[in-house]
């Protein structure tokens, strides 16, 4: 199906001896996508962007594209936690049959590099939209419709904020990080007293330190713990219930970049340090915002509530999926997919040049140095 520009990287491992996460995972990860992706029907490419010292020395981000000669803008696919492009593939066709579409692996996470983050939480924020604004520019896209999931959602709408004029229209798929957490958190949402204790005690840790420390046991530990996800792609790729555990476990059994950044901006897990509720208001009225949300998720839907609230007279447009769970694209994919292309439909009749002063300089005018890497 699609063509690879392959770029050899290593990675530190994050222990020494018998924990050691060493390339050879890079490799198995690198064949693990290759496998779920082969479901996909639309040609695509593959490919590293090389974003420069954006966190690191030299930042790479992985690469999706699909149908990139369409002239129609494109859509941009930004994963949550602990995910990368590949679990997307339920959704690759459809969203790609009448314009560009690509994803890729947030800095941190999957085949992308794994920087050190600031640990800050502003800074870590900053750090992700500049990574994207960077991966913009080397691919050299003019304007975007961009989603994301859960933390995508949250890093899509930082982006849009810092760079409203190259947004078309913001998705956003049970996204994180918008309301404020309650003060009365533990009584609101009757948490056991051993379930506090517990979260109390596992607050200084990255969320996914078990899968690492179980050593070669992590990989049936992200198979123990949920197996449901692999059951929900059985319908799309055969051999599910292996691939989809191995692919989770090799995108996080390395160097925790990204999952290290996350902690750095959450308040409890469910929560964020800088909610977007505060934020939201500032996003250009015209822009439209579509918000997707699973009727059995655990996120707040409250977001789009708030959104209305701070953006009086604006386009937005809420929808909620009956029987969705958080991973709302893959737990309903045909109504995740059509709310989605309906909601690029509509970008395309929104060109933020129209509402927004003195745009900076478009890549038209720009030398040709940036390029995708090769």
């Amino acid at each position: 199906m699609g063509s690879e520009l392959n770029l050899e990287t290593t990675r530190s491992s994050w222990t020494g001896g018998w924990f050691s996460w060493t390339r050879q995972s890079d490799e198995m990860l690198r064949n693990v996508e290759k496998k779920i992706l082969s479901c996909v029907k639309t040609a695509y490419k593959r490919f590293y962007v090389d974003i420069g010292s954006v966190v690191g020395q030299s930042d790479k981000i992985w690469t999706i594209s699909l149908n990139e000669e369409s002239p129609r803008a494109p859509l941009v696919l930004l994963h949550g936690m602990a995910a990368g492009l590949a679990l997307w593939c339920p959704n690759l066709d459809a969203l790609a049959a009448n314009r560009p579409v690509y994803a890729i692996d947030l800095l941190g996470f999957g085949r992308s590099s794994r920087p050190k983050f600031a640990s800050d939480a502003n800074k870590v924020e900053a750090q992700w939209v500049e990574s994207i604004e960077e991966w913009r520019r080397e691919v050299n896209l003019e304007q975007m419709v961009i989603l994301g999931h859960s933390l995508g959602g949250y890093i899509a709408t930082a982006y849009a904020l810092k760079y409203p004029e190259r947004v078309r229209h913001l998705i956003l798929a049970d996204p994180w990080g918008f309301p404020e957490r309650p003060s009365n958190v533990n009584e609101k949402y009757q948490l056991p007293l051993w379930v506090r204790a517990v979260a109390t005690t596992m607050q200084p840790l990255n969320p996914l330190w078990a899968v690492r420390a179980a050593g070669p046991a992590g990989r049936w530990l992200v198979g123990k713990t949920r197996p449901d996800i692999p059951r929900k792609y059985a319908a799309h790729l055969a051999h599910a219930d292996q691939l989809i555990p191995d692919y989770i476990y090799q995108c996080n059994a390395q160097t925790p970049s990204g999952e290290s950044a996350f902690h750095a901006l959450m308040h409890g897990f469910g929560w964020a340090k800088n909610p977007m509720v505060h934020r939201v208001g500032q996003l250009p009225t015209a822009l439209p915002v579509t918000v997707l949300y699973g009727s059995r998720s655990w996120v707040d839907n409250g977001t789009s509530q708030l959104l209305i609230e701070q953006r009086p007279n604006s386009k937005t447009y809420v929808q909620v999926i009956n029987g969705a769970g958080h991973h709302i694209y893959l737990d309903k994919p045909e109504q995740f997919n059509k709310y989605v292309v309906e909601a690029c439909e509509r970008a395309d009749a929104y060109d933020p040049r129209d509402h927004i002063k003195n745009p900076p300089e478009t890549n038209e005018n720009r030398s040709e140095e940036s390029r995708p890497t090769s």
